[in-house]
């Protein structure tokens, strides 16, 4: 959990999503992000929602709009690429212990999933992921990235996190000319996190 603070935007209406990613396909948004942050704060009343307070609503839609923005650009050069991986965070398993079988792997600092529960977001989401081609690994957290992804000549890269790992990412990963995108997490910390699997397919 990068942040210092604990989001839940699953109860925030679908077009909050809808217009996050029409305001960051505009051009110049990023002059402009600070302002749009706070009209979709007011607009779709996320302080009142989440309960967060306004230093933290602004900056957890700030990096929403930053890492949109981000994907938009890079979303032609993504699909350029071939062998692709994708990156889930453990976190969002439904159990995070014994109940859970996936195998932790040493070699990759990746877990395994082994489908033990039908109603598992990494379940469902690993199983649409690998009918899409993808490697996937789920990870216990962003220092694993390196070493997951050097087991295969990856090109493309989808990152589920929060979106200041997202950020994180982006910095590390381009600079080994992998061509990313992600998911953000809608509700974020150490356990039954959540992601959109609308988004992810839709990102697939």
């Amino acid at each position: 959990m990068a942040y210092n603070f604990k989001f839940d935007l699953s109860k925030l209406s679908q077009s909050f999503f809808t217009d996050l990613a029409r305001f960051s396909e505009r051009r110049k948004v990023h002059s402009k992000v600070g302002s749009t942050a706070r009209a979709m704060i007011r607009k779709f009343n996320v302080e009142r929602i989440t309960g967060l307070p306004l230093s933290s609503s602004l900056t957890l839609v700030e990096d929403m709009i930053d890492v949109q923005v981000k994907d938009v650009a890079k979303r032609e050069e993504f699909l350029k690429t071939n062998r692709r991986a994708i990156l889930f965070p453990h976190c969002a398993r439904k159990y995070v212990d014994y109940r859970c079988k996936a195998e932790f792997m040493p070699d990759v600092s990746s877990y395994s999933c082994r489908k033990c529960s039908p109603d598992c977001l990494i379940n469902k989401a690993t199983v649409f992921s690998k009918k899409k081609g993808y490697d996937v690994y789920v990870l216990p957290g962003g220092s694993a990235i390196r070493k997951s992804l050097s087991s295969n000549p990856y090109e493309g890269v989808i990152c589920v996190a929060c979106a200041e790992e997202v950020k994180l990412a982006y910095r590390m990963l381009e600079g080994d000319g992998l061509k990313l995108q992600s998911v953000p997490l809608i509700k974020n910390g150490c356990s039954a996190t959540k992601f959109s699997i609308d988004t992810l397919t839709k990102t697939l």
